[in-house]
């Protein structure tokens, strides 16, 4: 599985953005899907998942009520709504692909993309 992602940049507090993975592969649907963040001299972050079968979302308390992670098996793509961005939610965002079962472990991801800024002004 390939992954890229798209959607990032410069955006004052309280914008929106939308952030798309694309996957190649024909396994995508087998595959449930994580959003992390990684601002610079910080870990890797769990954002959010979402299962192989977009039944089951999870979210990283930061970031519920205001993020929304989707996905379209068909299209072989995974979204990140993202609104009332603040400037703590400045990073890196990449998305990863997990075989079958999500987790909130970055670890544990199989696939990544090569990520997308996304910048948020005060």
């Amino acid at each position: 599985v390939q992954l890229e992602e798209s959607g990032g940049g410069l955006v004052q507090a309280g914008g929106s953005l939308r952030l798309s993975c694309a996957a190649s592969g024909r396994t995508f649907s087998s595959y449930s899907m994580g959003w992390f963040r990684q601002a610079p001299g910080k870990e890797r972050e769990f954002v959010a998942f979402i299962d192989w079968r977009a039944i089951n979302t999870n979210y990283a308390d930061s970031v519920k009520d205001r993020f929304t992670i989707s996905r379209d098996n068909d299209k072989n793509m995974v979204y990140l709504q993202m609104n009332s961005l603040k400037p703590e939610d400045t990073g890196v965002y990449f998305c990863g692909a997990k075989y079958f079962r999500p987790s909130y472990d970055p670890g544990e991801y199989d696939y990544w993309g090569q990520g997308t800024q996304v910048t948020v002004s005060s």
